[in-house]
Formats: C-alpha cells, structure tokens, sequence
C-alpha cells in the first residue's frame, strides 16, 4: 500500500488563493478612487469643466458661428452671387401705377391703370360742323392730351376751320394749349370742362388770340377707345386796318358742336 504525501497538496491549496489575491491587488487602483481611473487634466478630454463648455458649444449655438438661427427681417434675405458670395437680394419693383409722372403704357379697361390716371396719354381728333342762315363752318381738331395728376388732363389742340359768311370765305388755324378737369361718373363715363388759350391765323387778317372753353363727356368704347361729344365755344381778336387807316380789332366767335374720338396707352 502507498502512501500520500498530504503536506504538498495542502501547502499548494494554501498558496495558490494568496497569489491570485496579490495579482489582483496590483493591478486595482489605489483605494479611495471608488474604481474609476486617474483623475482627468484640465484641458484634456473628459475633463469636468470641458464637458460642460462642449455641452454649450453645439454647431449653431454661438454667435455668429455657421448654422445660427437667427431671425432675418425679409428686406436682408440675401442671395449667392456668381462667386458664390452673398448678395443682397433685389428690391421689388414699383408698379405702374404708382410712379408719379412718365407716361403710362397698355391703360385701359382691364389694364393695371384705368383711364384719368396720371401718366395717361390720349391721342385722336374731332370734327365739327356748323350751318345757319347765310353762315357756314366745318372744322377738324386734332388733340394729344396727358393727365399729369389724377383726373387733370392738359391737352394741345390743333384746329383747322373753314368759315363762310356774307359770300365771304376764310380759313383759321389755331393752336391751343387745354387744361381740363375729369369728373368720373362710373367706370366707362367722364364728364369734362376745359379753357383753351392759345394764338390763330386768319387768311386775310393775320394772327391773334384765340380762347376756347369747352364742355362735353367721354364714354369708354372697348379697351382704350374714348367717344368724346362736346361742345366748344371760339373767341378770336385780330388787328385789322380802318377806312382811314387806322388799326382796329376785329373781333369774331363761333359755337360749334363737336364729336371726337381718342384712344389711350
């Protein structure tokens, strides 16, 4: 029968807890730390005060970094140029309508600018005859007029007349300069007056001044047609030689009724 030797089985069992205890105490960390690693530097990641300022310092949080939302009113919001640089964005132009003077182009029924409206250019002509006993006038009137404020019109008319009285005839040119207020009376009706003062020529007589009131509507016919019945009252003075050679003014006036017709951009 053998034997056992018990006392090396028992000095190893004895030792072998001990060793491993000793391996794992040198490689714990000092005690006191509560198992966490060697405390970090100031400036080093991990660091207590730099956590918090990379908490606060997220893309877009500071001023004037990229990414901040910031509100802009809508006249800054800017556009990259060619170059890929901002550019600030272009004003909104101005209608029409609303810029004072300059004439106005495509006015009309169904246009941004109704007629009457400033900058408003109206062109056409009217006619007029006229027969009593023993007196005769035929007359052709044409016009350009432009409404340099809302409703006031100041026109330049160019007329031509041909008289017969007495088995006498004679022919007058006048050129009168027209301011006229509008009075609307609906979308497509106007009422009118004027006072036209200007010079004239009469075949045999010479020049003079001529003065004209005038009084009438106008009616709206399609987009930018103007149907313009009227009334027009001429007074003309010339200078003229007497019997006894002296100078005289002759003095002449006429009422015509007038129909015309205008058209406006």
């Amino acid at each position: 029968m053998k034997r056992v030797h018990l006392v090396p089985v028992l000095v190893s069992l004895c030792l072998a807890p001990a060793a491993a205890l000793a391996q794992e105490q040198g490689t714990a960390p000092p005690e006191g730390d509560g198992g966490e690693g060697p405390p970090a530097r100031a400036g080093e990641p991990g660091a207590a005060g730099d956590d918090a300022s990379e908490g606060n310092a997220q893309p877009g949080a500071a001023t004037g970094q990229p990414g901040q939302a910031t509100a802009q009113p809508a006249s800054a919001v800017t556009a990259p140029g060619p170059d890929g640089e901002t550019e600030p964005a272009a004003p909104p132009q101005r209608r029409k309508d609303e810029a004072p003077g300059g004439i106005v182009e495509q006015a009309g029924v169904g246009g941004e600018v109704g007629y009457g409206r400033a900058g408003v250019l109206e062109l056409g002509g009217s006619a007029g005859f006229t027969a009593a006993a023993d007196f005769t006038s035929a007359n052709l009137t044409p016009s350009l007029g432009w409404f340099l404020l809302d409703n006031l019109q100041i026109s330049g008319l160019l007329g031509v007349a041909y008289i017969e009285a007495d088995d006498q005839d004679a022919t007058m040119f006048s050129l009168l300069v027209e301011p006229s207020y509008h009075l609307p009376f609906g979308d497509t009706t106007f009422g009118f007056m004027g006072f036209g003062a200007g010079a004239s020529h009469v075949e045999h007589a010479g020049l003079g001044l001529s003065f004209s009131p005038r009084v009438g509507a106008k009616f709206l016919v399609g987009r930018s047609g103007i149907l313009t019945p009227s009334l027009s009252y001429l007074y003309t003075t010339h200078d003229t030689d007497g019997m006894s050679g002296e100078t005289l003014m002759a003095v002449s006036s006429s009422l015509s009724a007038n129909i015309g017709y205008t058209v406006m951009w």
